[in-house]
């Protein structure tokens, strides 16, 4: 008896290229992200070696040893708001996903300020990860040091020597992310596993070298002069830099393979390993520092007590695992960026959609995107040329963007639940259940709070060497243009009728 062949059974990629069909889109980018790199996309964003090094001295000029539960409180927050997102991903698998989400959340108008807020922030977190190149190489090698003598990053000559180096950084990662998601994937996996072996080390380190208890996470004698409430406000800028950015998984999912299932869990792990890596680093470091008093640990950080107890040839490489840490993450910042420039640009949303929604053929990456991104971010580089503040002005007014944006997903979901979520998706998926509405509901509370900290024109933050209100005032000012800048982008290219300028259909991958 004749027996006809059953047809093959649909493969994982193509299952991901219908689902993502099912929302409009084509599938033009190549899907080649597994678990891990998926993972590595958004630990390397949040990148807790580029950021504590790069941060650690200013919360514990403020707060003294006991900025150290500025570290938990943030994380507690922020993972609050992972879990909002970690729901979201698994509904929504798209690229671009803060902007995607929050439009079919909030409504076309909600959606795209967030997709814009976040544009402009994640350029001018690029320009701040890369200019952190400042805080680790000079201490590997003089050299390194091209303009002037002074290092720090206070200094003038340390400051526009951080924007030299990280110019050439954003040149390197921009070329590594037009090349392909392949390569960039395999440089961020390796650049991850670097910074986590360099973490374990580091943490090890100091852990065996330590001078004094744990109990010094309660001294507050090192801290600004003042109330201590106020001075702990501001050192808490540091956690609040460092945790941001675990959404990348998320804005990469349509080069993720299964990513309803991966991009949940990579976001949530992603978030909580780097805040108890992180945790133990500030600990390890608060205890085996050689002095909490003679001011070194707020100029010079980690690096300060890293080189205190290895200096060597040893101490070089982990430092080297620094600056290792410092380039994929301004590398996965910048591929997140273009990819939500890419998805904006899908929709027309974007002044010159058409060319900014192009994928080259054979690359199948969104080649414009990442290069705008890499020309802004050394164009705000050298904006802040010889600006001794430049890290703590960058640092704020990208964060208090990235909480703006974080808020238009959270408030709209809010808003949807307390509606009546109409929740169809499997019931296999991420969610929250019964506890969506208060896990929500805080995450709201808790951006809103930590938008405002971070916002507030602090002299001693924004101008510590003194200069003009302005740069006191970079924060809210900063904000309110992004906002002036985007209703006029708005009005002249989203709001006007469809035409003969919107995108075409994009290159189909080789």
């Amino acid at each position: 008896m004749a027996t006809t062949a059953s047809p093959p059974a649909p493969t994982d990629l193509t299952k991901d290229s219908a689902d993502l069909e099912s929302f409009g889109y084509q599938p033009v980018l190549h899907r080649k992200l597994g678990r891990y790199a998926s993972f590595a996309a958004g630990f390397s964003f949040v990148s807790i070696l580029t950021t504590i090094f790069q941060f650690f001295g200013l919360g514990y000029s403020f707060g003294g040893a006991a900025f150290f539960w500025t570290w938990p409180i943030v994380f507690a927050g922020q993972l609050l708001v992972a879990l909002n997102f970690a729901e979201l991903a698994a509904r929504y698998p798209i690229s671009g996903c803060i902007y995607q989400w929050s439009r079919r959340l909030g409504g076309e108008i909600v959606g795209w300020f967030a997709g814009w807020m976040m544009v402009i922030a994640q350029v001018v977190t690029a320009a701040a990860a890369a200019i952190a190149l400042q805080v680790v190489l000079p201490s590997i090698w003089s050299g390194f040091q091209i303009i002037g003598e002074d290092s720090a990053l206070i200094s003038s000559s340390g400051a526009s020597n951080a924007v030299l180096l990280g110019s050439i950084l954003l040149v390197v990662t921009t070329t590594i992310n037009v090349i392909g998601i392949d390569l960039m994937a395999k440089i961020n996996s390796i650049g991850v596993t670097v910074e986590i072996i360099g973490v374990a080390a580091i943490i090890a380190l100091f852990f065996v070298n330590t001078e004094r208890g744990p109990g010094v996470v309660f001294e507050t004698d090192q801290a600004a002069p003042g109330p201590y409430w106020s001075a702990f406000l501001i050192s808490g800028l540091m956690a609040a830099y460092v945790m941001v950015g675990f959404d990348s998984a998320g804005e990469l999912s349509e080069e993720t393979k299964n990513p309803r299932t991966v991009a949940p869990r990579t976001i949530l792990t992603a978030l909580s390993v780097s805040a108890l890596g992180g945790g133990l680093l500030l600990l390890g470091a608060l205890m085996a520092a050689p002095s909490l008093t003679d001011g070194s640990l707020a100029t010079e950080g980690l690096a300060y007590v890293l080189t205190a107890k290895l200096d060597s040839a040893p101490g070089k490489i982990l430092l080297g695992c620094v600056a290792v840490a410092i380039m994929v993450c301004t590398l996965a910042i910048q591929t997140a960026g273009s990819r939500l420039m890419f998805s904006m640009a899908r929709d027309g949303k974007l002044p010159f959609a058409k060319q900014l929604a192009a994928v080259h053929p054979r690359y199948g990456t969104p080649v414009l995107p990442a290069i705008v991104i890499g020309v802004l971010g050394i164009g705000l580089l050298v904006l802040n040329l010889g600006n001794g503040a430049i890290f703590a002005t960058l640092a704020s007014v990208c964060i208090v963007s990235l909480y703006l944006a974080y808020l238009l997903v959270t408030v709209p979901l809010l808003i949807r639940r307390i509606k009546g979520w109409d929740d169809e998706a499997d019931p296999s998926l991420f969610s929250l259940g019964r506890f969506g509405i208060p896990i929500n509901a805080l995450a709201v509370v808790w951006g809103i709070a930590m938008a405002i900290n971070l916002a507030w024109p602090r002299a001693e933050v924004y101008i510590p060497s003194g200069g003009g209100w302005w740069m006191q005032w970079a924060a809210p000012l900063f904000v309110l243009v992004v906002i002036a800048v985007g209703l006029v982008v708005h009005r002249l290219v989203v709001a006007k009728p469809r035409g003969a300028d919107m995108p075409e259909a994009v290159a189909q991958p080789a």
